[in-house]
């Protein structure tokens, strides 16, 4: 469920008919909900209420420090995989014991920058990374909060470039070496092993390969404990789909994945923790382009956008579907058309989809794609030398700019001339 919806006519965000904050500040932008936001966050919450548990919102799909400010307003922890994401999660007023330092290059000023500044725990991907960890703390004269991350080698059946959990992927220690990697870790003084973590892929839209994954990590605790590892922290990353079309059988529920996490993991006793990026910002965000030209080619239309690839790079890169809709509501009857719907940008992979079906569109209309809240302002870059887009987040009836458009003299003035050139 999100809070966009057709009203009188017009699709509106909450409170505010979309047109109106078009209006304000240009297109194309991005526009997010409060209401689905806190909504989504607390399906994951309230599904692990029978534990003790920590829901840390995956910055990577959204770091924008309003949303981040939300989201921490309702109780949620960060994952975050960098030590600029771990600054924007500080800056909005997140607690570094709320905060778990995922990826696998982390380095050694990014480890001292969260030692220094606080942190819950790392996910450790290696036995180098571990290695430099442990001098790193050592150095300061205190000790890490480390989980190992163990690969499953779980086919996640999800995107190729998503997947994150099989023995070909560059995630994580194989999970037969595990053992091996603990008795490693607890040699170190600089660290301190609190648990065990793992995630299989992103845009899963069946459980089944969580609970292979899970059954295995089960296994692995009670053998580690019998090691004598101090297991009190499950780390289960995050990956649960979204539907990207209207169409499409939704995912599974964060109360049946919540349910499927007690059953396999609940009787360890240990304190949950869930990295949710994509279903908690995904569908709360929706992109908002202008129609610039419509034009006929020799054998299909055109509807030529003001957004690009540069704005929104999913479909270049993944094949990935978005919903893209009109902003006034199509009245019933209304003949469709069939439209290749593309960006300006001077590549034919500025496309952002091909033979749509769409309600007859002129220039200047206004259309919404979907779903675009995860991993589409992350993103986004100033290819062809077009500005960062707007952020805007709505609440009820009100709405903020939250990361403004540049002007093109900003966005030139960055770069510098070395002396020889001025």
């Amino acid at each position: 469920m999100d809070h966009f919806l057709y009203r009188n006519g017009a699709l509106h965000a909450e409170d505010v008919p979309v047109a109106e904050i078009a209006a304000a500040v240009g297109t194309p932008f991005y526009l997010y909900s409060t209401a689905t936001l806190t909504r989504h966050f607390k399906l994951f919450d309230e599904a692990l209420d029978w534990t003790d548990h920590l829901v840390c919102f995956a910055m990577k799909s959204a770091s924008n420090q309003a949303i981040l400010r939300v989201l921490a307003n309702a109780g949620a922890g960060m994952d975050v995989v960098s030590v600029g994401e771990y600054l924007r999660a500080k800056a909005a007023g997140v607690p570094g014991e709320k905060i778990v330092f995922s990826g696998v290059g982390k380095t050694a000023e990014e480890m001292r920058m969260a030692l220094e500044g606080g942190i819950r725990q790392f996910n450790v991907e290696s036995e180098p990374e571990m290695a430099m960890l442990d001098q790193v703390a050592q150095s300061l004269g205190t000790v890490a909060p480390i989980t190992i991350r163990v690969n499953p080698d779980v086919d996640a059946k999800t995107h190729a470039k998503i997947a994150t959990g099989k023995s070909e992927n560059k995630f994580g220690i194989p999970i037969s070496r595990a053992c091996e990697v603990y008795a490693m870790a607890a040699r170190m003084p600089g660290l301190r092993v609190v648990g065990i973590d793992v995630h299989i892929g992103s845009q899963l839209t069946e459980l089944a390969p969580f609970e292979a994954a899970y059954q295995k990590v089960a296994e692995l605790t009670e053998l580690l404990r019998a090691e004598g590892h101090d297991i009190t922290r499950l780390d289960l990353g995050g990956g649960l789909g979204i539907p990207y079309t209207r169409s499409n059988e939704a995912p599974p529920l964060p109360t049946e994945y919540g349910a499927l996490i007690q059953r396999t993991l609940g009787h360890l006793g240990c304190e949950i923790e869930i990295e949710p990026g994509r279903l908690i910002s995904g569908n709360a965000g929706i992109m908002v382009s202008k129609v610039i030209y419509v034009k006929s080619g020799e054998d299909r239309d055109f509807l030529i956008l003001d957004g690009a690839m540069n704005d929104l790079i999913r479909p270049a890169m993944y094949d990935a579907w978005h919903d893209i809709v009109p902003i006034i509501e199509p009245q019933p009857g209304q003949e469709p058309a069939k439209y290749d719907i593309v960006g300006p940008i001077c590549e034919s992979g500025d496309t952002f989809a091909k033979g749509r079906e769409m309600p007859q569109l002129r220039a200047d209309d206004l259309v919404a794609f979907r779903s675009a809240g995860a991993y589409g302002a992350v993103m986004s870059s100033e290819y062809n030398s077009r500005p960062m887009i707007p952020e805007v987040l709505v609440d009820k009836d009100q709405f903020a700019v939250i990361r403004p458009r540049p002007t093109y003299e900003e966005m030139i003035s960055r770069d510098t001339l070395p002396s020889w050139l001025e």
